[in-house]
């Protein structure tokens, strides 16, 4: 999509900090983190939010997860992490493109909101 960040991130028109990329996916440091290690995960293929995982992009959403581990040890989150997804307005969506948020660095809050 020609007005999507994410996309314009995948495509290289805008810059950032990647900390893995594949086929598929690519991960990059949040540019305003909640924690001090704050990741993204996205597909590379646009998938607007959970709500439009189906058969013919449910792939990406596995590799994302079977890429997690090797990404997370990659960051030195060997003590554990979060992995967040907001879906829609009410659940807080900001940039309308599938992604993960991968938070960690320190003991995290119990509270989720």
């Amino acid at each position: 999509m020609s007005d999507c960040i994410f996309c314009k991130i995948i495509d290289g028109s805008i810059p950032s900090n990647k900390v893995y990329e594949d086929e598929k996916i690519l991960a990059f440091y949040d540019l305003e983190p909640q924690a001090p290690v704050h990741v993204l995960v996205v597909p590379k293929q646009h998938i607007c939010c959970a709500n439009a995982i189906d058969e013919s992009n449910v792939d990406y959403v596995a590799h994302i997860f079977t890429k997690i581990p090797e990404i997370t040890k990659k960051l030195n989150l060997e003590n554990g992490y979060r992995i967040v997804n907001n879906c829609g307005d009410d659940g807080c969506q900001s940039v309308k493109h599938l992604h993960f948020h991968i938070l960690g660095g320190k003991k995290l809050d119990s509270q989720m909101c």
